[in-house]
């Protein structure tokens, strides 16, 4: 018999309940999250044979527990939040939560849901993922503490200092001040602090950068190639995303980051909305190489530029730059992963970005993430015109208009 073992898990405890076939309840309890508590409850999840755990955010508050019981060979698969909470609003009538129900609702979530993901055990994605966390980190870090120095500079020297500012510049600038007061000295005292502490923090994004650099070759990679995308990027992408096979489309990958607009059409209005949702590190990784594209010579400027054109604003033009870079990343990671079961030539150039024309098929090759694209392609198919590179999916159907004895078919949907 093959059971459903629902875990609500929280820090210090995880509530289970057993369902079996038909969504029979057999069994349920509270244990401790301690060695004791966890072993407790491993022997009572064993008492099936075949057993399957449904742990609510395996990637979240309930990874350390998730991780645990891969590490002791059980099979693991991960709940989302928002399913489950559906599931008790649909199955109790209102909003009311307790660990026990929370526990049945996250195990009848994974009974009717044949396509919740597997967790895997943490590997290179995981490393990767902790040392871009540790180089944002540092990167808020350098910021308060070049703006501290930038405050005390601006009492010590008329008019202060650049805005870019080095911890050489600042040493450099200091030097030329040499106040007789207490006040003054004890500035200037914070100040040689503060630029002490910028200079490390400068070494250690510069170590932190050539690790994530080597992790990233290890994997076998190409995301650096791409323009716009560095080492922090890619590690983010990698580390975020882990398997690109769980994306069964371009278009979902669109959604889950977020650059895929919201639709909101209603009757005959056809529009679209700015999306607020996906994974905004993954969103603010496709801002930043959306302006590296712009601020040089790339094909993501002509395409940004034939957008303005066609009479979008800046801000909606990027968008769809973005929208595109999406599309562009998907495809790379995707040819990484095919890489890895089915190596190339080491020789061969990098491949971009793909067009198929109705005439001929274009492969581009070269560093730029957007090199190559045609004017008339489109983002969301593969063939020119196919739809608006700034939409995920097609738009609404076109409907009847009777005009006088005579009806004809109007398009809805306004193009990208």
């Amino acid at each position: 018999m093959n059971v459903i073992i629902g875990m609500d898990p929280h820090k210090r405890s995880a509530t289970i309940e057993v369902l079996g076939p038909g969504e029979q309840v057999l069994a349920g309890g509270r244990f401790g999250t301690d060695t004791s508590g966890y072993r407790e409850m491993l022997t009572a999840g064993r008492a099936w044979p075949q057993r399957t755990w449904a742990v609510e955010g395996a990637g979240g508050i309930g990874k350390h527990l998730a991780q645990r019981l891969l590490a002791d060979g059980e099979q693991v698969v991960d709940v989302p939040a928002t399913l489950s909470a559906r599931v008790r609003v649909f199955s109790t009538g209102n909003g009311r939560k307790t660990d026990a129900t929370d526990a049945h609702s996250i195990a009848l979530a994974a009974v009717r849901t044949s396509t919740l993901r597997r967790v895997q055990a943490d590997g290179e994605n995981m490393a990767l993922r902790l040392l871009v966390d540790r180089r944002d980190e540092l990167g808020v870090l350098r910021t308060q503490t070049v703006n501290r120095i930038h405050k005390l500079l601006l009492e010590l020297l008329p008019g202060g200092a650049k805005t870019f500012l080095t911890a050489a510049q600042a040493k450099k600038l200091l030097a030329t001040v040499k106040p007789r007061d207490v006040v003054g000295k004890t500035r200037r005292a914070l100040a040689v602090e503060k630029i002490a502490d910028l200079t490390v923090i400068d070494a250690k994004i510069k170590a932190a950068k050539k690790q994530l650099s080597e992790l990233i070759t290890a994997t076998g990679s190409r995301l650096l190639e791409l323009n716009g995308i560095g080492p922090s990027g890619a590690a983010r992408l990698l580390g975020d995303v882990g398997d690109i096979a769980r994306f069964p489309t371009k278009a979902h990958f669109a959604s889950w980051n977020g650059t895929a607009p919201i639709d909101a059409s209603s009757g005959d209005n056809s529009r679209q909305r700015l999306s607020r949702l996906g994974n905004r590190r993954i969103n603010r990784v496709l801002h930043i190489a959306a302006i590296v594209q712009i601020r040089h010579d790339t094909e993501g400027r002509a395409y940004f530029r034939r957008k303005l054109a066609a009479g979008k604003s800046p801000l909606e033009a990027i968008r769809c730059l973005k929208r595109r870079l999406s599309d562009v990343i998907y495809r790379q990671m995707v040819a990484d992963a095919a890489a890895v079961t089915t190596p190339v030539e080491a020789d061969a150039a990098p491949a971009v970005l793909v067009e198929e024309d109705a005439q001929q098929q274009v492969l581009v090759t070269g560093p730029g993430g957007q090199a190559g694209a045609s004017a008339g392609s489109s983002a969301t198919g593969s063939y020119p015109g196919a739809g608006s590179s700034e939409k995920s999916l097609p738009g609404p159907a076109a409907p009847i208009v009777a005009t006088g004895s005579r009806r004809r078919k109007t398009p809805t949907s306004r193009a990208g």
